[in-house]
């Protein structure tokens, strides 16, 4: 969660690299996921620290319209402080995660994926681990736990823990496939 300015610039930055971006700032046109990920960051820190100032609440009234009118427009469900630094988004389209889900850092969501709860309940929500590639399609609700290092193959449905870190998880509904979670080899998964 971010608090500090410092937290802030941190998160940016994270993002910034997880993205592959090298200039300082987002063209005028295009870059629309980067915008949005910088919106969703100064959202998180502004509700974060509503209560330091006015100024404050102004900037989260501006920041909060922002993210959800470039959400919508982007096809994002996306809630403030569930992704940790470093997210990447590969493609404008619908994304819907439930703010009650917790995803840990340099998470790579692609497009149609939905992380929700299954119950009535705000605790039956998916613990994503750190470095997770999510691919399209994929779906990932109930109080579940997906371990660190993994990868969710396209069109996945994730309806029970795989708590084993570096594993490959696909299919209807989604069972290990591999040991061994190859980063650089995910197209096999598409």
């Amino acid at each position: 969660m971010i608090f500090t300015r410092h937290d802030l610039k941190c998160y940016l930055s994270m993002d910034k690299y997880a993205l592959g971006i090298k200039r300082r700032k987002p063209r005028f046109i295009g870059d629309d996921v980067w915008k949005f990920e910088i919106t969703l960051r100064y959202h998180e820190y502004y509700f974060n620290n509503r209560d330091k100032s006015f100024v404050h609440k102004l900037l989260l009234c501006w920041y909060k319209y922002r993210h959800y009118c470039i959400g919508r427009r982007l096809g994002f469900d996306i809630p403030i402080n569930v992704f940790d630094g470093g997210l990447r988004i590969n493609h404008t389209g619908l994304i819907v995660v439930n703010s009650n889900a917790r995803i840990g850092k340099y998470c790579d969501v692609h497009q149609g994926v939905n992380i929700g709860m299954q119950g009535k309940s705000e605790d039956d929500c998916p613990i994503i681990g750190d470095n997770v590639w999510i691919g399209p399609g994929a779906k990932l609700f109930g109080k579940i736990k997906i371990g660190s290092n993994c990868q969710i193959g396209a069109n996945a449905v994730v309806n029970r823990s795989f708590e084993d870190i570096g594993i490959t998880i696909a299919g209807i509904p989604a069972r290990k496939v591999s040991d061994h979670a190859n980063p650089y080899r995910r197209e096999y998964l598409l």
